[in-house]
Order: structure tokens, then sequence, then C-alpha cells
């Protein structure tokens, strides 16, 4: 049983009870409601662990702080943390947690309910005896923490907290005495939270003394030397085997490098150990959490991750530079890649489709950086980007309908905008009976067509040899009878091939391409198009772009993280000289709602003329609050 001690801004105090797990948030089935707008629906949560009470923020906007500073988790959380979500300062209490006296604290209060009564602390908390005053909580002023939690609130954190622990006269940061960290695979605390605890990063991620990170050194060289992998059929042999044989050799190793740690540090030592000579290292757990959307280790020991498009910094790392390398090396061997100081960049993917780019010296000049773009584990559809916000339902039915109608459409977008998302989800509503040739430079297309050949850009190898670029992949797929070709992006001169396939019987083929807006699309277009070396006059490269795109899709990363369809443009041809765009639908950012620009699409009547069922009101001036996302269109 947990027991929150709930401070409200305006000064109101209670205590509510509720078993773990208990979410905290605005909603009324919450354990702890807290009915403000300043709280997310779910907001965060409390679970128990095996050090104890972990807290989680679930992605809320506004954030969770403990002791001041914005976690994404903490723990354990212990009877002295500061827990300030929305208006609220909130104290948690383990009742079922052993006291000094053998016995859980329920009991001991029950066998103390007269200093109970009297409001003596908790002796963790405090070595005063005194009764509280009326309205204040755990000895604090009520000025003080009502104080406290509006100055947090409203963004003066770091003064206030500083200012009360030099009051209380106390370093800043967590309390004496107070709660443990996490081990590393379970501590995830704000970016800014490893430079403030003791040794750094050592015990931020939950390393025992500032020796783990050169003990975990020693232990995976002597595990290599162990392995000895280049003398091992290391191919013939599953993942559980290597990890298997791997934790058999390192077993003997702990116990002369490990002695004096305890058995839950050993095995999380192990584990990191095992994790970099045969797996990924401390990117494992990374992996694992859907939440997690990409994962960026800038060197060696600085790692920061994408959780709901913001980011935070990691309280792990690897332990050397080396072990960096090693992990990129197991990510690029298995597909044909390579990395080293004469090509010293490579794009890869990981067996879950993960896009993997890894830099390595002289590029890269502070280490080895390794960028991870996740994907979602299942199968995303139209009505899920509704659902998300990202466009709406007039607008999804229009893009849906221009696929089965076989309209060429360009995604442009910046760097993670979420254009390869849209282009899968919209490559979904292709034709069952059509055949779809994919080409990409590394394959991160996640088509579930049932009739669709993937195709992959291959590098040189070590001779400099067996290049196959993507235009050359494109022309080749113009001899395998396809009815449509997706170009997962068009970086370059396969530009020019590409616009002749969707002008040569390949209409309703797809693209995208980096642009930060749809005029910005036609001009990275014909730049890549001169690239191709034809020594085209610009005239012909915009009759070429004006009669081969027919509609062009500008995705968009808002500040907070959101991902959305910023317009939908139509290429209405192409006068004195210039192409001529239309405006569809465009997303209002003053009014947060996507609407209707009054113009109808050019290819409308021809549409109308061949049976299709769309109404002119679809694209009338204004938002579509309220429509319903037509069935069958996912």
């Amino acid at each position: 049983m947990l027991e929150f001690s709930l401070l409200h801004e305006d000064g109101r105090c209670r205590t509510v009870r509720a078993e773990a797990p208990a979410v905290i948030g605005r909603d009324a089935s919450c354990a702890v409601s807290l009915r403000t707008w300043r709280v997310a629906r779910e907001h965060a949560r409390l679970v128990r662990a095996a050090g104890g009470l972990l807290l989680e923020d679930l992605g809320s906007i506004a954030g969770t702080r403990v002791n001041g500073r914005r976690i994404v988790q903490y723990g354990p959380v212990g009877p002295a943390d500061e827990i300030v979500i929305g208006p609220c300062l909130i104290r948690v209490r383990d009742l079922s947690a052993p006291t000094e006296s053998g016995m859980p604290e329920a009991g001991a209060a029950a066998q103390a309910s007269r200093e109970r009564t009297a409001g003596r602390r908790d002796a963790q908390d405090s070595g005063q005896g005194r009764s509280p005053a009326p309205g204040q909580v755990q000895g604090q002023a009520p000025g003080r923490v009502h104080g406290q939690v509006h100055g947090q609130v409203h963004g003066q954190v770091h003064g206030q907290v500083h200012g009360q622990e030099q009051a209380d006269g106390r370093a800043p940061g967590p309390a004496s005495g107070g709660p443990r960290a996490f081990p590393a695979e379970i501590s995830a605390a704000g970016p800014d939270a490893a430079a403030d605890e003791p040794h750094g990063a050592c015990a931020a991620a939950g390393m025992p003394h500032p020796g783990w990170r050169d003990i975990q050194r020693r232990l995976h060289a002597a595990l290599l030397q162990a392995l000895d992998l280049r003398r091992r059929d290391v191919a013939s042999m599953s993942d559980a085997m290597l990890r298997e044989e791997a934790g058999r050799l390192l077993a003997p190793l702990l116990d002369t490098e490990a002695r004096e740690m305890g058995g839950e540090a050993r095995a999380a030592l192990l584990k990191s150990v095992v994790d970099e000579a045969v797996g990924l290292g401390p990117l494992e757990p990374l992996l694992q959490d859907p939440g997690i959307t990409e994962i960026m280790v800038n060197r060696y020991d600085e790692v920061y991750v994408e959780r709901a498009g913001r980011l935070a910094r990691m309280p792990i790392g690897f332990s050397s530079e080396q072990a960096v390398l090693g992990v990129i090396e197991r990510i690029v061997a298995p597909i044909g890649r390579r990395i080293d100081e004469s090509s010293p960049m490579v794009d890869a993917r990981l067996r879950d489709g993960s896009r993997v780019n890894a830099v390595i010296p002289p590029v890269a000049l502070r280490g080895a950086s390794l960028t991870v773009r996740k994907f979602p584990g299942r199968r995303l559809e139209m009505d899920d980007l509704v659902a998300a916000g990202s466009l709406d339902a007039r607008m999804a039915r229009f893009l849906a309908l221009c696929v089965r109608r076989r309209k060429n459409l360009i995604v442009s977008g910046g760097t993670g905008s979420g254009k390869t998302t849209l282009l899968n989800i919209l490559s979904h509503c292709a034709g069952a009976d059509e055949r779809i040739v994919t080409i990409e430079d590394a394959a991160e297309l996640r088509l579930q067509h049932p009739h669709r050949v993937s195709l992959e850009a291959r590098p040189p190898n070590v001779e400099g040899r067996g290049r196959i670029t993507i235009r050359e992949l494109v022309r080749n797929a113009l001899r395998m009878r396809p009815d449509r070709i997706v170009v997962g992006e068009c970086r370059g001169a396969e530009a020019l091939d590409m616009l002749t396939a969707m002008n040569t019987g390949h209409e309703g083929s797809l693209t995208t391409l980096h642009a930060n807006s749809p005029r910005d699309a036609l001009a990275r277009l014909e730049t890549m198009v001169l690239m191709a070396g034809m020594d085209l006059p610009l005239a012909a490269v915009r009759e070429q772009i004006a009669s081969s795109v027919d509609l062009i899709v500008q995705q968009v990363r808002r500040p907070d993280g959101r991902r959305l369809v910023s317009a939908v443009v139509e290429v209405a041809g192409i006068e004195s000289g210039r192409i001529l765009l239309q405006e569809l639908f465009r997303h209002d950012r003053a009014r947060d709602a996507f609407v209707g620009c009054g113009l109808l699409p050019s290819f409308f009547e021809a549409w109308r003329e061949e049976g299709v069922a769309i109404d002119a009101a679809l694209f009338a001036a204004g938002d579509a609050a309220g429509q319903a996302y037509p069935e069958g269109l996912a």
C-alpha cells in the first residue's frame, strides 16, 4: 500500500492511499486524480521494481519533477523525495516497506498512532520531533512549500530549489541518506541528472562506485580475448548460444574483478559486459522500449533518446570507444556493409528493420557516433495518423483516393518529420493486384503488399568495386514490369529516372525528398535532375516535373515534437516558365486545425465522370471537425 501526501498550490492538503502500480493524472480513474489542465490524462505512474518504487513520466507535456529536476524515470522513490506534478507537491511513503523495527510501516504506524497523530516526521526526513503546523507538509513551512510548487510550475525551479536547499543547510541534489539510484537497465533520469550526481554518469547510471567503468572495460577486453571470436565459428552459433558461452567464460572473471560486489550489482555488470561483447551493449533496453523512437550515441559515454518528439540524455554509456566500434561492426557486417578509416560512414539496418547510421573517426572528431531510427512494432494505418492529429479525416480520404487512382505523389519534409512513415501508409492504399517495386539506399520501408519486390543499393567493396546506385536500380526496375515504383528517398541524379518512370506508364509512383516547403521541393527536384548530367535546359526540366508530379504532401515536425501534414498541394501545370501550385489543404497554426482551401483539384471532374464517389464539400474552406474517417480507406 502506498500513501500519497498531496499539497496543492492553493494550500489544500490531503492524503490518498492506493496499491502499486498507481497512476497519477487528470482522469477520474487514476489512483491519484489531479483535476487541472496542467496535468495530463495519465501523467505519471509509480510501479514496484527490484530496487524499490520507480516513478515514470508517461510522456506528459508539462513533465514530472523530482527534487527540482525534470525526469523521465526516477527511482527508488523515498519519503524524502519531492515530486511536483502540475500545481501539486507530492510525497510518497511505502506502507508495506519494513521499518527499523522490522515490521511494515503500516504496522509501525498503528503501533505508534499517538505519535503519528502528533505529526512527528519520519526519522529519515528530519531529526526534528516537533509537530507540523496546519497546512505544513513534513516539516516545511506552508509558505515555503506553496512557493516552491508555484515556482516550479512557472519555470523558476532552479532558483527555488537551490534557495530552499541552501536555507535548509544542505547541498543541492537529493537529501543525504536518501534513495540510491537504480541499476543502469531501469534508471532513466532527465538530461541534466548525470551532471549533478556524485561521480557524474557513474552514479547516475546506478554504478556502485567510480571504478565500475574501469572494471567493465577490463572485463570486456578479457571476455573478447577469452571468446577469441576469430577462431570460433560464430556464424553458426545462435544469439542465445553465443550469450550463454560468453556468460560461462565471464563467470570466473567476475570472481576476480568483482569479488566485493553484491549479487544484484554483479548480475547487472555481467549483463552489461555480455551485451557489449555479443550484443548492442547499453542500447539493448532502449531498443526494447516502445516509447523511444530514436537513439543517438554522440560518443561512447554520451547517449540521447527521442521520446514523444523530445530529446533526453540517458544516464548510461558504453565502457569504451572500442565497445562502440564493436557494436557498429556487428550491425553492418551481416548485411554486407563495411566501415573503416577509408569508408568512415555507413547506413545499415537492424533485424527489426530499424535504420542505423554510423560515423567513425577521422570524420567523427569526438569518437564513433551511432544513430538508430526505430519503427513501430505494428503496421500503422491511415486512421492511426488521424487519431494522432497528423492530418484530418478528409485529408486522409483524399490522399487514399489519390493513391488508389494512381496519382504520382512526392512527400517532402525535414529530417525526422515522418516522411517514411507517411510513405509506408500511403503505399498500403495501393490495389492488391498491382506489382510494386521499392528502391532504397538502406531498406527501411515496411510494405505489407502481397506483390512487391524490394531492391537496395550497395556501396563499393574494399577494392572500390561493386557499387550499385539507386539510379541504376530505378533503371533496372523499369524492366521488371512494375505497376508502381516507390523510391525511399530521392537525393541525386535518380530523380530524373524517377520522373521518367512517372511519365511513362508507371502512374501512382511515390517518393520522398528533403525540403522545407512544396515550392522548395520543386526547386530541389530541379537541382537533382540537373545533377544527372544530361545538359537539359531548365525549361525542359520544369516541363518534365509539371507533367510527372501530381501532388506534393508537406510533412513537418513542430517544436513540441508533433509530426503533421502542413500542406497538400497540387502541381497544376506550368505557365510562363513557372510551375503552378494550388493548395488544397493546409494546417492553420493559429487555430491548430486542418482547413480546406476551397479549391478543387484539376482532376476532380475527371474523377466524377469515371464514377468516383467524391463530394466537392471535401475541399470546402474551413476545418473538418467532427467528420468521421471513412471505412475501407486504410
